[in-house]
């Protein structure tokens, strides 16, 4: 069964990448407070953020999803939906990126692993192994809300054990 879902243009909302990390922050964060004022994307019964469908995360090496890194202030930005950094410890240094609030308003999160040197980050995030876990911003994302699904391949999941695997 095919089906196509049709998207509006209107409703895809782009980066501007000609200006500064902090101005496209800002930019694209009024035009997502807009398509909520317009109802266009509903708002979280939590919070006043949006609550997107579906957030879709790739996790890092590091642990990091979006551009939220491990230890990070932007890690603690409670206030905004997007924010900026312009300190990346990978390459490109200028990023920005939805904060844990909204991420975390969704009403589902899928984050993907896949590789061996994702292992230790999956292992970090998913399981109970210590203080060091909680920096771990794949950790943090914790829909209230909605489901959290992790798509692994086997050799990232090659540290975790099944009962890891079933929770």
């Amino acid at each position: 069964m095919n089906e196509i879902v049709p998207i509006v243009p209107s409703h895809a909302v782009s980066i501007n990448d000609s200006v500064s990390a902090e101005e496209a922050a800002d930019d694209y964060e009024f035009l997502i407070r807009q398509l909520v004022r317009t109802r266009v994307v509903k708002a979280s019964q939590i919070s006043d953020c949006p609550k997107f469908d579906l957030v879709l995360l790739e996790l890092g090496n590091d642990g990091h999803v979006a551009s939220l890194f491990p230890n990070h202030p932007a890690l603690n930005e409670r206030e905004e939906w997007v924010t900026f950094i312009t300190d990346s410890p990978i390459p490109p240094p200028e990023r920005i990126t939805f904060t844990l609030p909204v991420i975390n308003s969704a009403s589902n999160v899928a984050v993907v692993a896949e590789g061996e040197n994702k292992a230790h980050a999956v292992l970090l995030a998913v399981d109970e192994i210590g203080p060091d876990c909680l920096s771990i911003p794949a950790r943090m994302v914790q829909p209230a809300n909605g489901k959290l699904v992790w798509f692994l391949d086997r050799l990232a999941a090659t540290n975790l054990e099944v009962s890891d695997l079933k929770n």
